[in-house]
């Protein structure tokens, strides 16, 4: 039997040793057991209460590829204490055949699931209960609940107990000094943007020594967030204000604005940096823009909430010097959002937005499926599906040799039940054998898909189809499908700096699966030739890339 190990650590009571200790344990009840080692996976200082972890997906791919038939872990709680999250565990690694033992509960069975996940939910809930009150507590006494802001220091005192005495601030005369500057700068009608661009070009660190952006000074008025909004600085302290929760689907945290009623406000006069006459023209000129007829206009219509792309790029291109992405500068041109926001790019210059849509379909149509680069890539095509079909042969073969094992391990165990032989551990033998069984049954019983078969004339058709869907582009009744299926060939643009010699560095990176399926397409088919999908199968992520150079006259200074 070949038995993995899975260790994690997530609190700040834990040490990134606890990930070798963990190992070594396991490893010492796998030797002891006389299962064969097959490799370790592990998860450090992320929580078990979320299943976006690198190691436990490692762990479900390689359970899913047959890589080992047990997995070892110090305690059901290392998968996740999540009840959910453990019970769909179980369940996987059950469909793919996997036994779980635990150096606390031994072999994992339902039982565990249930108990277990309750358990460690309950503890979950518990411990955040418990660190609320101590915050509340904390933050009641006029000291901080949360991480530090701008302008502060971290007192780092010892208590009479001889514990660390947590929460403690004092002014940072440096950065108060640049607070001030900034509520001033504001409240004489300098933007956010503006701001920052004066504190980068003077060199001034930003909080946790990173650039300043426009967004940590403007912030968000409702939630209290950005230097223009922490109340802090007028020497009151607001905590409870909003909460994080989980998104299931996702693992990740989603702030909520919590109820006034429900915040905690403490006075500490000692802490206030900017006097109450500049904070109130500063909250003045907030309402002024809040309540200007354009930003009122863009609240009422919502439009960041339009998820369709309304452009051939949006959200696609990219500067090539730092690598963020490029945005809306007016209504006609794309800039980078870094250089525009902070300053510290020097790709500064912006590019028409119609220019390089154009120069991108003719792209498509020509440089990314050029007929001699379509020859090569149907060369190696058939040679991955040469390849992988031998491999599944060989896979199919184990698959079928290690169902034949079990079945006979079966046979044995219901001859020993009929002989009136009946324990717990021959139980949950005949248990895990007849899992393994059904599940191996299952995969035998589930065909390969068939690669497509590739047009020998390709390259034509994809040019011809990029066309028709370049014209549909103009045909308000079509238009939107046409440039969901353009976007969907595009994976990524590149923009970089003028060169010396005046031209403008572009290249267009494409998803060759997603252009051939393209090209298998029919006119009024929406399903590539030899089913959807599977030709990603064979050409997994490759990407194709061509460049294109824009002359001086085709962007603005």
């Amino acid at each position: 039997m070949r038995a993995a190990i899975y260790a994690r650590y997530s609190s700040d009571n834990q040490r990134d040793a606890s990930i070798e200790d963990q190992v070594r344990l396991c490893a010492l009840l796998i030797e002891r057991e006389g299962w064969s080692p097959a490799g370790d996976f592990s998860d450090r200082a992320l929580s078990g209460a979320s299943m976006v972890r690198p190691g436990l997906q490692a762990v479900l791919d390689a359970a899913r590829d047959k890589g080992f038939d047990i997995l070892v872990c110090e305690a059901l709680d290392r998968l996740s204490r999540d009840q959910a999250d453990v019970a769909q565990i179980y369940k996987q690694l059950r469909f793919f055949g996997v036994q779980i033992v635990t150096l606390s509960e031994g072999p994992v069975s339902e039982l565990h699931v249930g108990l277990k996940g309750t358990m460690n939910a309950l503890f979950l809930k518990d411990l955040a209960d418990k660190t609320r009150r101590g915050l509340r507590g904390r933050v009641a006494q006029g000291c901080s609940g949360g991480g530090n802001a701008y302008g502060y220091d971290v007192v780092r005192d010892i208590g009479s107990d001889g514990e660390p005495e947590r929460g403690k601030r004092v002014i940072n005369a440096a950065q108060a000094e640049v607070v001030r500057r900034i509520f001033t700068l504001f409240a004489a009608g300098h933007s956010p943007r503006a701001i920052a661009q004066y504190l980068n070009d003077e060199r001034i660190p930003g909080p946790s020594g990173a650039l300043w952006r426009d967004t940590s000074i403007r912030g968000h008025i409702t939630r209290g967030t950005g230097i223009l909004n922490n109340e802090l600085y007028v020497g009151r302290l607001v905590w409870n204000r909003q909460r994080y929760i989980k998104d299931p689907s996702t693992g990740k945290r989603v702030s909520r604005l919590n109820d006034p009623s429900e915040w905690l406000v403490a006075e500490v006069p000692e802490l206030r940096i900017v006097d109450d006459a500049l904070w109130d023209h500063v909250k003045e000129r907030q309402t002024d823009i809040r309540t200007s007829p354009g930003v009122e206009k863009a609240r009422e219509t919502r439009f960041w909430e339009r998820r369709r792309a309304k452009h051939l790029l949006t959200g696609k291109v990219f500067c090539a010097s730092c690598g963020s992405a490029f945005a809306s500068v007016g209504r006609n041109y794309l800039g980078c959002s870094t250089a525009r926001a902070s300053g510290s790019c020097s790709n500064t210059a912006s590019i028409r937005r119609d220019d390089l849509e154009n120069r991108i379909l003719d792209a498509l149509k020509s440089n990314l499926m050029a007929p001699e680069v379509v020859e090569t890539f149907i060369a190696e095509f058939h040679a991955e599906v040469n390849r992988l079909r031998s491999s599944d042969v060989a896979q199919q073969a184990g698959k079928e040799k290690d169902l034949a094992s079990i079945r006979r391990k079966l046979d044995g165990l219901y001859d020993a039940i009929a002989d009136g032989l009946r324990t717990d551990g021959l139980k949950g033998k005949l248990e895990d054998l007849e899992h393994r069984k059904a599940a191996l049954e299952a995969e035998l019983e589930t065909p390969a898909p068939n690669p497509p078969l590739l047009h020998p004339n390709l390259a034509k058709l994809y040019a011809e189809r990029v066309a028709d869907l370049h014209t549909a582009l103009r045909n308000e009744g079509v238009r939107t499908e046409a440039l969901d299926i353009l976007r969907g060939l595009i994976e990524r643009v590149e923009i970089g700096a003028k060169t010396k010699d005046g031209i403008r560095p572009v290249e267009l990176i494409g998803d060759i699966a997603a252009m051939i399926e393209s090209a298998c397409q029919g006119p009024d088919s929406k399903t590539p030739a030899g089913g959807a999908g599977v030709l990603g199968v064979y050409v997994g992520s490759a990407k194709v890339v061509a460049g294109a150079g824009f002359e001086p006259a085709t962007f603005r200074l």
